[in-house]
């Protein structure tokens, strides 16, 4: 039975002085902290024995994905799947007392936040997730795929794995942290949570 591991990190901080919710807007790119921490935890990796490296095709993805590559030694394959859940709140201000959901105008949108009913729903985000993960499996079966992505898309692979009802109130996924999947031939045998550059 072949043991493979496949490693989902989130992208590093991002560019943002707009605070806005910028979802799947292209054109926003990693601060200077979310280089940092996209090095860091690259350098992580090295000595593993890494065969597969994806990622999704939003900038902040691929600035991150470049110096696993370089660590790596592996090309980086653009993979549709593992971008970011669509939001009709891109573009907004979502978060403190200036947050435009504040706007009744906006409340419909919310009537559901257990599908959710603002964006792609839960279900649709794991599916495509657990798709991509199985890919990455196979092409690096017997040794470590990465998959770099998106907070809300690694969550859903985390709360399919550990048999939670995707709909959550909280998420243990920071920036530029790992989750990574262990596998027994096809069948996932752990999960392992990491955090290479919380102090950056």
């Amino acid at each position: 039975m072949t043991h493979t591991i496949v490693h989902l990190v989130r992208h590093g901080e991002v560019h943002n002085p707009e605070r806005i919710l910028y979802g799947t807007i292209p054109g926003y790119h990693l601060s200077s902290r979310g280089r940092s921490q996209a090095a860091r935890v690259a350098r992580s990796f090295e000595g593993h024995d890494v065969t597969y490296l994806g990622a999704s095709p939003l900038q902040r993805v691929q600035e991150t994905a470049q110096p696993f590559a370089e660590v790596t030694g592996v090309d980086v394959e653009t993979v549709p799947e593992i971008v970011e859940a669509g939001n009709r709140f891109e573009g907004l201000r979502t978060k403190g007392w200036r947050s435009q959901l504040w706007n009744p105008v906006r409340w419909p949108l919310m009537a559901n936040p257990f599908e959710p009913s603002w964006g792609e729903a839960y279900v649709d985000i794991a599916e495509r997730m657990m798709g991509a993960v199985e890919k990455a499996r196979q092409k690096a079966e017997g040794h470590e795929a990465i998959l770099v992505s998106h907070q809300l898309p690694i969550v859903m692979v985390q709360r399919s794995v550990l048999e939670l009802p995707l709909a959550h109130a909280s998420r243990q996924c920071d920036i530029a942290s790992v989750t990574s999947l262990v596998f027994e031939g096809r069948g996932i045998s752990d999960i392992f949570y990491s955090t290479p550059a919380k102090d950056i």
